[in-house]
């Protein structure tokens, strides 16, 4: 009886580095999230009651987070420099950028009267119905807006709590981070009301508007963010130029496939503007844009395997959506 030979077992291929690399830091950004919140929580519930239920909503949120887009571009810029994944300062960096993140999208929800975030009510819409619910004094609504909005004062107290123990040069990015974002969104929501906001993303386009509520600061700022903390400040003027190549390419993306802060304006500007021949144009826009942001990938001093990675990410920013 004659054996039959065995054919090899399939091995899954591995992770590239990066990618591992990468995954390890922000199974670490999830820790500290808990950690940073648990002990939150567990210090009010014995201070005050009251005061623990604030801390458990905001929980609640940042534990849906799962995409962690910007902690993802920062550990991307921190490991892309050359930075230690066993260091913990880029990690409590991500972190505090996790609940910065958190405040802005909890502000903007109140602002939106949004119903859902993360899959799940927004926290003035649940702060209300607790109100309704319990027959409380005063009107349900305001109350849900305003301890949402203290919710995220919370978010944010939390980030400079950890972004204080930051070395100066990355500090001094995180507040320039803060305040832009303010300014930003604030000129948005002027700019809204005056009748002048434009869906079209020409300014991104021609040479980014910082007024523009995604903010190209978005991608930029946690860059240089992980640049600065992987000591690599040279790196600032490639990080800038990738970064504003990607975000106009991801905003005309946006524009095309109607993302979520393109609304019905947006698709009639998109039925005047876009036949087929314009959109064809649109689309080899955002290839040149994706391949101007690889190339200076390919030209910066970066660590082994990050400049792939770089370019794979600018890819996926600005794929079409299904």
């Amino acid at each position: 009886m004659t054996t039959q030979p065995q054919l090899p077992r399939a091995v899954a291929p591995r992770e590239p580095v990066p990618q591992i690399q990468r995954a390890g830091m922000l199974d670490q950004v999830e820790k500290r999230l808990r950690g940073l919140l648990n002990d939150e929580h567990r210090r009010w519930r014995t201070a005050d009651a009251r005061g623990a239920g604030i801390v458990e909503s905001l929980a609640e949120l940042v534990a849906v987070g799962a995409d962690r887009v910007r902690p993802v571009i920062l550990l991307t810029g921190y490991l892309a420099a050359g930075g230690d994944p066993e260091a913990p300062e880029a990690v409590e960096a991500a972190a505090a950028l996790e609940l910065l993140d958190t405040c802005t999208l909890i502000r903007s929800d109140v602002r939106d009267n949004a119903a859902l975030r993360r899959g799940i009510p927004t926290l003035h819409v649940s702060r209300a119905a607790e109100h309704e619910r319990n027959g409380w004094a005063g009107e349900a609504r305001r109350f849900g807006d305003s301890t949402a909005t203290l919710a995220g004062d919370l978010a944010l107290s939390l980030g400079d709590r950890l972004a204080a123990r930051l070395p100066a040069a990355a500090w001094q990015i995180w507040d320039d981070m803060r305040t832009e974002r303010v300014i930003g969104t604030y000129a948005h929501e002027a700019m809204a009301a005056e009748y002048l906001d434009d869906p079209w993303p020409g300014r991104c386009i021609s040479g980014c508007d910082r007024g523009c509520t995604a903010g190209w600061y978005a991608l930029r700022h946690p860059l240089r963010l992980g640049a600065a903390l992987a000591g690599r400040s040279d790196l600032d003027t490639a990080y800038d130029a990738y970064a504003r190549s990607l975000h106009a390419a991801w905003r005309l993306r946006g524009f095309l496939d109607g993302g979520p802060e393109y609304d019905w304006d947006a698709e009639l500007l998109r039925e005047i503007l876009l036949e087929r021949e314009e959109r064809g144009i649109a689309e080899r826009l955002i290839r040149e844009l994706v391949d101007r942001a690889s190339r200076t990938a390919a030209s910066s001093r970066l660590a082994d395997g990050w400049c792939e990675e770089l370019t794979a990410f600018a890819v996926r920013m600005a794929a079409e959506r299904a």
